[in-house]
């Protein structure tokens, strides 16, 4: 393989395979929060927080972590200015006293809270502005989780970069994603170069779904999982998933390692993955290397589909863990690119209506995709070009679901944020 390539596939795991606490987007908002608490110098009067649609659907009916079960927009804004280390980014509430849980209290009741809609057509966008006395300080986040583009104090610029309301670029290095080549890197990777991020994935995500599965959190998808349907590899493997998800929308407070921005389908790449592996008694190389599919193929997919949309990123991660599973059977190049596309058709469309229990049965849904995906192909069988959405090659698949998500559903999008403020 390519040196460049070789180098950039292990950049973008490093990139993307990172810490967070919690559901990404009311993290996003605290960071946002933290940062423009941090420029004012103490704690604000009045609090004027701007966002977008999707950033609204995904933070009003999830639990925020470390606020004593609080939900929404106003605690998870209040959470960073009151507490948050913005040098921790999407870990910025990671750490709290009770004493700061009861300034967090105080703070609910005492300041004044606005919320507005953000005028960018972007769908994701943070923007807040803090006060106190004669003083003013802003942080605006837009398009991704920790993507700050500006900060100012008193209307001095601190910190400002360049960005466009347009459609937001895709990375050039996420443009030399292919899958063909993704199993080739898969293959060849020098396990050292990976090991961190895939062994804080697998050890991270592993942790909470068993906490998931062992306390009750949210609707107990993982629990009702293995209670009806019996501890198989194919169910313990949407169960634990699903468990995971039970427990990081409603309140847990321990991180995972995110894929696409995303905890949830950081769980759903992994999670599956590993419990195959302990069931094949595979060694911790071939765990590994599925890892690494899993993981580049959901991103690969959700390139396409863009960070927030009315398509359930639940659904790409699913397709991923299949690939991850399909090549622990023994599955190569070939083998994978039947698993995405079988997966793609049979599942493509799941609606995202927000962060909150929910997830967890959407996770586990995405999960029975991949492995139907992958059970298709060791049987022989395939959805072929003309099969709805399903156009000849694997690329040109992907490439549709990508349109279908981010041009075609932006309607659905729009319905659903009107249905969820209604409620």
């Amino acid at each position: 393989m390519d040196k460049m390539l070789y180098r950039t596939y292990v950049d973008i795991l490093k990139e993307e395979l990172i810490p967070a606490m919690g559901c990404t987007e009311p993290i996003a908002v605290a960071y946002a929060g933290a940062i423009a608490r941090e420029q004012l110098g103490r704690l604000p009067e009045k609090v004027e927080l701007t966002v977008s649609g999707n950033i609204v659907k995904n933070v009003k009916s999830v639990i925020v972590p470390n606020t004593s079960g609080r939900k929404g927009l106003r605690t998870a804004v209040s959470a960073g200015i009151c507490y948050g280390v913005a040098s921790k980014q999407l870990e910025v509430i990671s750490e709290v006293t009770a004493a700061q849980l009861e300034e967090l209290d105080r703070f609910l009741d005492t300041a004044e809270i606005s919320i507005n809609k953000s005028t960018y057509h972007c769908p994701f966008d943070i923007q807040v502005r803090v006060y106190a006395g004669d003083d003013q300080a802003y942080a605006h986040i837009f398009s991704s989780h920790t993507n700050v583009v500006e900060i100012s104090k008193n209307g001095e610029c601190v910190f400002k970069k360049d960005f466009s309301d347009e459609i937001v670029p895709v990375p050039e290095s996420r443009k030399l994603l292919t899958v063909n080549d993704i199993v080739d890197f898969a293959l060849e990777v020098d396990i050292k170069d990976i090991r961190p991020v895939i062994s804080r994935q697998i050890e991270y995500n592993m942790r909470i779904a068993q906490v998931g599965m062992d306390e009750k959190y949210g609707a107990s998808i993982g629990k009702t999982l293995l209670r009806s349907y019996g501890g198989s590899v194919h169910n313990r493997a949407k169960a634990y998933a699903a468990a995971g998800s039970d427990a990081r929308m409603n309140g847990c407070e321990l991180p995972v390692v995110i894929n696409s921005g995303s905890g949830n389908q950081g769980m759903t790449v992994s999670i599956p993955v590993v419990i195959y592996a302990r069931e094949l008694g595979v060694s911790e190389d071939m765990l590994y290397r599925a890892l690494v599919i899993s993981n580049l193929i959901s991103i690969h997919i959700k390139t396409g589909i863009g960070s927030l949309s009315a398509y359930c990123g639940a659904t790409s991660a699913g397709v991923g863990a299949g690939a991850g599973i399909c090549y622990l059977y023994g599955g190569g190049a070939r083998e994978i690119r039947h698993t995405i596309v079988n997966a793609l058709a049979i599942n493509s469309g799941m609606i995202c209506d927000g962060a909150k229990s929910s997830c967890a049965a959407k996770i586990a849904s995405a999960v029975e995709a991949g492995l139907l995906g992958m059970q298709m192909d060791k049987h022989d069988r395939q959805f072929y070009d003309g099969d709805g959405i399903v156009i000849k090659g694997v690329e040109n698949t992907i490439k549709a679901v990508g349109e279908i998500a981010r041009e075609g559903m932006r309607g659905t999008d729009d319905k659903i944020i009107d249905i969820m403020m209604q409620n």
